[in-house]
């Protein structure tokens, strides 16, 4: 087993650390002693940074799972041919028994 799926967790925990802080931002923002319409801007401001953010994450996690799939789909395909090739050793020994 290779070393990024023993810590997959960790990936999910740092999304929660920085989901949290963004989310923390944006209640500094509205608590913050400036005029309604200046602290709706910064939130737009925070939401557009956010949006940019996630759009690049769902990009990586993309590629991640693509490769993921493709390195098991190689694993499944050669367990397959090895049980294949197994098989039909086998049914060739039973077909023609050497006495």
């Amino acid at each position: 087993m290779n070393d990024d799926r023993c810590c997959s967790g960790s990936g999910g925990v740092l999304l929660a650390f920085l989901a949290g802080g963004l989310i923390g931002a944006g209640l500094a923002l509205m608590y913050a002693p400036v005029p309604g319409r200046e602290a709706r801007e910064r939130i737009g401001g925070l939401a557009g940074d956010l949006k940019k953010k996630a759009e690049g994450w769902t990009g990586d996690v993309k590629q991640k799972v693509e490769g993921f799939i493709d390195e098991e789909r190689s694993v499944i395909k050669a367990a397959y041919d090895a049980g294949r090739d197994a098989m039909n050793r086998e049914k060739a020994r039973f077909e023609n028994p050497n006495p």
